[in-house]
């Protein structure tokens, strides 16, 4: 099943695809709902980022190509930080490139959305309860920033830098899954989701051993080797068989 957040004549609704046209869901995506018969073409609506979240948990270095990439040791455990809710954006929404950073770079990833209320789970729990389904993720980084800050909080925090979407699919497997990221039609990353360091199921117990995961928060699970700078007028797609494509494209917007 693939669920859209949309707008359609100024209301916001979650419908669910089939094939192109969505059903408007009636009740809550994060317990049982029921979907009504009367349909919408997708080509109607504006699509939003699917989820509001509470908080972005993101993971870095979890690829051992990214981190050979970035000059980085292999963690020995997840590398986490957080992007805040006004970063995110939804399918083709505009990444605005800030005037403080000379080099901002994709980051294409698999994200995970929480279906429930997770908190200091045990090894025996089953995390897939816990997870609504997946979805795409541009987690963009000001990488100039990074590098002077020695920390991630401004570089991942600027709005429009949590691109989000197109949909939550809730019946894929992330270990037969295959991301890849183009810029411009250009094919710039390209990695099964088997090659994670730490697994889905390891990350969702792990944080939620830090901090607790509510209904609609977003986790991300790191981003493979070939990262690289975007520039005003680039088109970035980050690509997820059995999800769909995340388009965004990147522009420099004079503050009135």
């Amino acid at each position: 099943m693939k669920i859209y957040r949309y707008k359609h004549k100024d209301k916001i609704h979650f419908g669910v695809l089939r094939e192109e046209n969505l059903y408007q869901i009636e009740g809550t995506i994060f317990r049982k709902f029921q979907v009504k018969k009367t349909k919408l073409p997708i080509s109607d609506v504006t699509l939003l980022p699917p989820v509001t979240p509470s908080k972005i948990v993101a993971v870095g270095a979890n690829y051992k190509s990214h981190a050979k990439e970035m000059g980085r040791p292999l963690p020995e455990e997840p590398l986490i930080f957080l992007k805040p809710p006004s970063s995110v954006v939804g399918p083709n929404d505009i990444i605005v490139y800030p005037k403080m950073s000379k080099r901002v770079d994709f980051e294409g990833e698999l994200a995970l959305v929480i279906k429930k209320r997770a908190h200091l789970l045990e090894e025996m729990d089953n995390a897939e309860e816990y997870i609504l389904g997946y979805t795409c993720f541009n987690d963009v980084t000001a990488r100039d920033l990074q590098l002077k800050d020695g920390q991630f909080t401004r570089a991942k925090s600027f709005d429009t830098f949590a691109a989000v979407g197109p949909c939550i699919a809730t019946d894929v497997e992330p270990d037969h899954l295959r991301l890849k990221t183009f810029v411009n039609g250009k094919l710039r990353q390209s990695s099964g989701l088997k090659n994670l360091i730490f697994s889905v199921p390891f990350l969702v117990k792990f944080i939620s051993r830090i901090m607790t995961l509510e209904p609609g928060d977003v986790l991300t699970t790191g981003t493979p080797a070939g990262v690289g700078p975007v520039s005003p007028g680039d088109r970035v797609d980050i690509q997820i068989e059995g999800i769909g494509t995340l388009s965004n494209t990147v522009m420099k917007i004079k503050r009135s």
